[in-house]
């Protein structure tokens, strides 16, 4: 199966875990499906500071900044794929 089939596949079977990863888990699975689909962050950072869940978020992605789309990809199934145990 081609990369972004079984990212897409990864992606929907992320939705249908027998238990809610943790915190951390979340954002990462968050940085690398969007590091996959849109490549480098590309927004700017939330102008709220009170804004937590959106600035880690926002810090979650940046970190992957330069990971190519493909490693992303591959990274986020790996996980997806570990956490359906």
């Amino acid at each position: 199966m081609e990369l972004q089939q079984q990212f897409e596949k990864a992606a929907e079977e992320s939705k249908t875990l027998s238990e809610k990863p943790s915190n951390d888990i979340l954002l990462q699975l968050y940085s690398l499906y969007k590091q996959g689909s849109v490549g480098d962050i590309n927004i700017d950072p939330p102008s709220n500071p009170f804004d937590i869940v959106n600035k880690a978020k926002f810090n979650a992605w940046e970190a992957l900044k330069g990971k190519t789309k493909e490693a992303a990809m591959q990274e986020y199934v790996e996980l997806v794929e570990q956490l359906k145990g």
